[in-house]
């Protein structure tokens, strides 16, 4: 691939092993070697001494962001994060912060083989995975020019990207979440229940009650008053019947998580929808309604669960209770 004739690629490596990574240090070794061969000199390059000065003119620089951590050991990926900014392709193990954003269309996903108890068999189904994904997708997509010499079709992935990743990776939006979600409605609880000690006693007796009922909640049915065929605009109205035993209404929010549908049939950057209390015909059972607007196109998909309900929670997962439609 080096040194293809037509679609030749060029590689640029930099960075640093930690002083205690012996490992990481005799494969910078044998990268160096490799890239002092004279037949591929000019196609891979070591460059030592990585910082923020040699970040700004890379980063900008660089097509395709390769990072192939081992899944799941990845911390984050924030490397990746600014790649996407200046409008590089990440192509990437599905770990850390690709995991969550990876949408098929700002990058490739590296097929991981975790779960391969041997190591060295792991290495080689996730090198030949990438060597694949490079030589028939990557490098035939960067030369697949128009008439006037410009690559439309990558050019579509670079602004995909930027317009999907660049408002997420950025320390505002980070920092605004922080504050909007965690610090204020933390504050406002702490006062709530640090005002007396009632408000307190009370969110513990509704939390015993909660998780000693939790067993009788149970999604009985859900049904759709749409087509099974969706159009993008169209409102998707459900309904799902349960039933709640013990609690009430109240005490629990009926979601409806819907979005893009994978490879694997599983939903990608799901958002939640609330459903409202329609019904209740028979103790303890009601029926919970609502609508979901289909906003965009391509495989849409959607499932229905239960959690507790409490103004003074700091989410529906903090009692780590949850039921789900069958």
């Amino acid at each position: 691939m080096l040194l293809h004739p037509e679609r030749p690629i060029q590689i640029v490596i930099a960075g640093k092993s930690h002083p205690a990574d012996d490992g990481g240090k005799r494969l910078i070794q044998e990268m160096v070697r490799f890239a002092d061969d004279p037949e591929v000199r000019h196609r891979i390059v070591f460059l030592p001494n990585y910082d923020m000065g040699m970040a700004f003119p890379l980063y900008p620089g660089c097509d395709v962001w390769l990072n192939n951590p081992l899944r799941p050991y990845e911390a984050c990926g924030t490397s990746g994060m600014k790649a996407a900014l200046n409008g590089g392709l990440n192509l990437s193990i599905r770990d850390g912060w690709w995991d969550e954003w990876s949408d098929g269309e700002n990058g490739w996903d590296i097929p991981s083989a975790q779960g391969v108890e041997d190591t060295d068999h792991r290495d080689d189904l996730e090198a030949a995975a990438l060597y694949d994904l490079i030589e028939e997708e990557v490098t035939p997509r960067f030369y697949d020019l128009s008439g006037n010499g410009v690559p439309t079709r990558w050019v579509e992935l670079m602004r995909h990207t930027l317009t999907s990743l660049g408002p997420k990776v950025q320390a505002t939006r980070m920092v605004r979440n922080y504050v909007e979600d965690l610090y204020r409605p933390a504050a406002l609880s702490g006062r709530a229940l640090n005002s007396d000690y009632d408000g307190a006693v009370a969110l513990a007796q509704w939390k015993r009650r909660v998780r000693g009922a939790w067993d009788d909640v149970v999604i009985e049915h859900v049904e759709s008053a749409t087509a099974d065929v969706f159009e993008m605009g169209e409102r998707l109205r459900l309904r799902a019947f349960v039933s709640l035993g013990e609690l009430t209404p109240d005490d629990v929010d009926v979601q409806v998580v819907h979005g893009r549908v994978g490879e694997s049939d599983e939903l990608r950057e799901p958002a939640v929808t609330s459903l409202a209390v329609a019904e209740s015909y028979e103790p303890g059972r009601h029926r919970f309604e609502g609508v979901v607007l289909l906003d965009h196109t391509g495989a849409f998909g959607y499932t229905v669960r239960i959690v507790p309900r409490h103004d003074l929670l700091a989410g529906g997962a903090e009692l780590g209770l949850a039921t789900l439609a069958s």
